[in-house]
């Protein structure tokens, strides 16, 4: 079996947030099981300054063609790797894969992946389009003829339609299947009508049941109506998303294709995030000796300058967003430190939770601590070294950051929605509430807080969720699975 897996970021080479995690994990699972594969990603300004030494210009450029007009793809790949044939049967000196860099600098040499704080890029559309077709392109002309397209949120949407559409009797491409994985439906990829133009597809998908969405071209359906398999990052997102409370207008072509719909938890990198072995960490520990987690508290204690390192240390990491119920985390503040728990907060987003954290500092001077800014060390330190880790999320189709923090002891007090119900036991490794208002959210803390009273009930709960398998191999045998069933269905 030969997997393409295509993402606008994945780890190590290009970040904002989950998807990256997915993507790059997942492409390192696949080979470690020995199966080929290939990473698609931008070769964005932020990968060529980190990565630059790593990466070679393979010398080949591609005409991709954006309306009646085209643009130059320039394929990089990383160093060490073949570019031999690919054909099926053939002799394949890079049996492993590889990565490939698509390159443009009009759409990625720009300091953000996707937008500034003043919103996003306004030739978004075509900077996927483009990115999509050269995936296809490469594939083409470097003759790796995959059996699986596995595609990633709405920027690499409209591959799925490609392949049926534009190349569904090419050699290279015609025995693919598609899959698209839905990390977010919050984020659909919506342009106006004039897109279409563009995309290289015809108009007779502009309607409701095609890739139109009330007046504007839809790259997240175009993949939901396209693909031959759709996946979610959990199984009870899988469910959530055929409501019309959490579908976001898609509830409706979903249910259509509820048939070839699944729920897949995702994993996390237990070779990044162990604490018996993490770098990060002045010290390491294990469920089995818990002495190296206090002392992590007591140096990230000192480093925030928080005024009482014995109280309970209460964070959050993430975006600063309302999907990520950072407003009910900035209602209990007050409360929280009077109940006598030090807080940090660790994150970036929208300007007004910026400037109310950071006001919310300045009145708890030395019980909230708030850190703005992207440091890998620090998000390390602060998983080891915080008692409870705050996940209030109006809705979370997966989240990593619940499985990180139960890995390194920290337990999680968040809202039973989306993959938080499908990795967290109330009471057991962790703390949940239902009702999206401060005083269940409250109510969840002070649960919390009184566990952490108890040093036995505590250091249980805490060898529980230690305990909790979360790595990639059983994530990643799912997907094979998966992909088994669609081409057999082929």
């Amino acid at each position: 079996m030969r997997i393409a897996i295509v993402a606008s970021e994945a780890v190590p080479f290009s970040k904002t947030g989950g998807l990256a995690d997915v993507a790059g994990t997942l492409f390192k699972e696949y080979r470690s099981l020995g199966i080929e594969t290939w990473l698609f990603v931008p070769l964005y300004k932020r990968t060529k300054e980190q990565f630059g030494d790593g990466i070679r210009d393979t010398g080949i450029r591609l005409s991709i063609p954006l309306g009646k007009a085209s643009r130059t793809c320039s394929v990089f790949m990383l160093k060490d790797q073949g570019t031999g044939s690919q054909r099926r049967g053939a002799d394949r000196s890079t049996a492993a894969g590889g990565v490939f860099f698509v390159g443009n600098d009009d759409f990625f040499e720009r300091d953000e992946l996707y937008g500034t704080p003043a919103g996003d890029y306004p030739d978004n559309d075509q900077r996927f389009i483009f990115f999509s077709r050269s995936v296809l392109e490469i594939c083409r002309a470097f003759r790796i003829a995959v059996d699986v397209v596995h595609c990633n949120d709405w920027q690499t949407g409209l591959i799925p339609l490609y392949l049926k559409r534009l190349y569904p009797g090419d050699p290279v491409l015609r025995g693919a299947v598609s899959l698209i994985t839905i990390h977010n439906l919050g984020y659909q990829g919506l342009f106006p009508p004039q897109t279409l133009s563009i995309t290289g597809l015809g108009t007779d998908l502009f309607h409701p049941d095609g890739i139109e969405f009330y007046g504007k071209v839809n790259f997240l359906k175009a993949g939901i109506v396209g693909a031959d398999m759709i996946t979610t990052v959990s199984t009870t997102y899988a469910q959530e998303i055929l409501t019309p409370a959490m579908g976001f207008g898609l509830d409706g072509i979903l249910a259509k294709r509820a048939d070839v719909l699944a729920g897949i938890i995702n994993g996390i990198d237990y070779s990044e995030w162990d604490p018996s072995r993490d770098p990060f960490l002045p010290r390491q520990y294990t469920a089995e000796d818990l002495s190296g987690k206090r002392a992590c508290k007591s140096a990230l204690a000192e480093r925030c300058s928080l005024k009482d390192s014995r109280a309970p240390l209460v964070c959050f990491i993430g975006r600063l967003s309302a999907q990520k119920g950072v407003d009910l985390i900035a209602e209990a503040t007050p409360s929280l430190i009077d109940e006598g728990a030090n807080l940090l907060v660790i994150g970036k987003g929208d300007a007004p939770y910026h400037a109310l954290f950071d006001s919310l500092a300045g009145r708890f001077a030395g019980r909230l601590y708030v850190y703005s800014r992207f440091d890998e060390a620090f998000a390390h330190m602060a998983y080891a070294g915080s008692d409870i880790f705050l996940m209030p999320s109006q809705y979370e189709p997966c989240g990593l950051g619940q499985m990180i923090a139960m890995r390194y002891g920290t337990i999680p007090a968040a809202r039973k929605t989306g993959g938080i119900t499908d990795t967290v036991e109330d009471g057991e490794t962790g703390f949940l509430f239902e009702e999206y208002t401060v005083e269940s959210f409250l109510g969840c803390l002070r649960r919390a807080l009184n566990a952490f009273a108890s040093k036995r009930t505590w250091q249980r709960v805490i060898i529980k969720a230690m305990s909790r398998d979360f790595s990639w191999k059983r994530s990643a045998e799912q997907y094979v699975a998966l992909y088994r069933r669609g081409l057999a269905a082929r």
